[in-house]
């Protein structure tokens, strides 16, 4: 994979997401795993978006994060601040992240350990419960376009890359298990063997 496929992805990504949030009702978002920014640095630029707070779990991370968005952390004339940004995991409890309007994951639930799947499901849709959450993952299926090994990851930090059939069968479990519906869809260039390189979810929690 290319530097200048990975990147080219990357900004479709963030755009579409972007577009996907902005169909959503409310006004309230979380990024969850928001590394150094590049979707709160979007979703800051729309007036949809009254508050905004993005969890990351590496502190220099979001040290860069702070001094990128440093604008957006203080408020217009001593007024709360549109954004804040928190440090700590997602797999644990948090009782400042409840009820949020809508919520991301993008690209990054490839990097949870898989034994700590089962605790980000407890705390994501058990405890944060967003109205609606949306998540992107790479689709493993199509490495193969992208000229890696069998078993090889698009980045070293991955724990795992889930193919279409798993990646369903998770997000359905977790829909299933937590009062969810479910919507299966894909980003890039789709591939009529392999899909998209990108594949999404968006949960939709149920009355």
């Amino acid at each position: 994979m290319t530097i200048t496929q990975m990147t080219s992805l990357h900004e479709e990504r963030l755009d579409h997401t972007v577009g996907v949030l902005l169909t959503l009702q409310g006004e309230r978002l979380l990024d969850l795993g928001c590394g150094q920014g590049s979707l709160l640095y979007r979703v800051l630029q729309e007036a949809k978006f009254t508050e905004v707070v993005g969890l990351e779990s590496s502190a220099l991370t979001l040290s860069t994060t702070r001094s990128m968005l440093a604008e957006h952390l203080a408020g217009p004339d001593g007024n709360r601040p549109r954004l804040r940004l928190l440090c700590g995991s997602y797999a644990e409890r948090n009782d400042a992240l409840v009820d949020f309007d809508m919520a991301t994951m993008i690209e990054t639930i490839e990097h949870v350990p898989p034994r700590s799947l089962s605790a980000v499901e407890a705390a994501v849709f058990g405890q944060y419960r967003p109205q609606a959450l949306y998540m992107t993952t790479p689709n493993q299926e199509y490495n193969v376009l992208y000229a890696l090994a069998p078993g090889e990851f698009r980045d070293p930090d991955h724990t795992f890359e889930w193919t279409r059939a798993k990646f369903r069968h998770w997000a359905t479990g977790v829909a299933r298990r937590n009062g969810y519906g479910v919507h299966f869809s894909g980003i890039g260039e789709r591939d009529e063997e392999f899909g998209p390189p990108t594949q999404t979810a968006l949960f939709s929690r149920l009355p």
